[in-house]
C-alpha cells in the first residue's frame, strides 16, 4: 500500500505550478495571509534598518533603484491577477551583499551592493526589478510552499516505506532525491518565469531590455556563473543569457512600438 501510494505521489510531483498554489492554499497559506505576513516582516526589516542606520534613502544607487521601481509600478500593476491589490513599497539597504528580494504583496528590498558592485546602470536595475517583482506578482513563494509541501510528503513516505534499513545514508538518498525531483526543479523554473517576465516588463515601461543581458554578463563575470545548475536553485548564467537572447527579439517589439531605440 506504501509503495503505491509512493507511486502516486511521483504523479502528484508532476502537477503544475497552479497545483502547487493549491496546495499551499490547502495549507493555509493563502495570498491574503501571505501577503500580511510579508507585510510585517517587511515593517521589521525597515525599523531595523532606520535604527542601525542601514537604510539608505538618498545614495547614487538608491535613487537608481527608486526611479526603477517608479516606473515599473504602474506596469506591475497592470499584470496583477492574484486577486489582491499590492501595497508596493521599496527598502534600500546599505550593503555590500549583491542581491535583492521581493516578499508576498510586492515588499520589494534592495543592497546597495549589488548596484555598487556591478556598476548597474538604471536599466540594468529595471532588469533586477522587473525580475524580481514578476516573482511577487505570479505568487512564487505561494508556489514554493506548495513544491516544498510535496518535497516533505516525499520524504516522509520515502523513509517510511522504506524504514529502518535505510540507515543515515539512505535517509540522505532520499532527501537529496526528493529535492533535486521536486524541489529545486520548481525553483529552477520560477527564476526563469521572472526572468522572462521581468524582460516584457522593463520593455513596457521603456526600458531597453538588452540591459538584462548585459546585468547577467556582469553577473557571470562576478562569479555568480559558476557551480552546477542542476542541484541550484537558479538557472546557470549561461543558460540564463541564452535563454533570454531567446525572448528578447519579442522584448524589443514592445520596446520600439513604445518608442525606444
Amino acid at each position: 500500500m506504501k509503495k503505491k501510494l509512493l507511486l502516486s505521489l511521483c504523479a502528484v510531483s508532476a502537477l503544475t505550478i497552479s497545483g502547487c498554489a493549491t496546495i499551499a492554499d490547502m495549507a493555509g497559506a493563502d495570498s491574503a495571509t501571505l501577503n500580511l505576513n510579508a507585510t510585517q516582516g517587511f515593517n521589521k526589516t525597515v525599523q531595523e534598518a532606520r535604527t542601525n542606520k542601514t537604510l539608505d534613502t538618498s545614495s547614487a544607487a538608491y535613487k537608481k533603484v527608486y526611479a526603477a521601481f517608479i516606473r515599473l509600478k504602474p506596469y506591475a500593476d497592470q499584470m496583477n491577477q492574484t486577486g489582491q491589490k499590492f501595497d508596493w513599497q521599496l527598502a534600500v539597504l546599505k550593503s555590500d551583499t549583491v542581491n535583492a528580494y521581493v516578499a508576498p504583496g510586492g515588499k520589494v528590498v534592495f543592497y546597495t551592493g549589488i548596484v555598487n558592485k556591478l556598476n548597474l546602470s538604471e536599466a540594468e536595475v529595471a532588469a533586477v526589478m522587473g525580475h524580481e517583482m514578476t516573482h511577487a506578482l505570479e505568487e512564487h513563494s505561494k508556489q514554493k510552499l506548495g513544491a516544498q509541501a510535496l518535497t516533505n510528503l516525499a520524504v516522509d513516505l520515502g523513509k517510511s516505506y522504506a524504514g529502518n534499513q535505510l540507515g543515515q545514508l539512505g535517509n540522505a538518498a532520499v532527501d537529496l532525491g526528493s529535492q533535486v525531483g521536486v524541489g529545486l526543479p520548481y525553483s529552477r523554473n520560477l527564476e526563469s518565469r521572472a526572468d522572462q517576465g521581468g524582460l516584457m516588463m522593463m520593455a513596457k515601461a521603456g526600458y531597453n531590455p538588452q540591459a538584462s543581458i548585459t546585468l547577467w554578463e556582469k553577473m557571470a563575470k562576478q562569479g555568480g556563473g559558476q557551480g552546477s545548475a542542476l542541484l541550484s536553485t537558479h538557472p546557470s548564467d549561461v543558460n540564463r543569457i541564452n535563454a533570454m537572447k531567446k525572448n528578447l527579439p519579442a522584448a524589443m517589439a514592445v520596446y520600439t512600438a513604445r518608442g525606444g531605440k
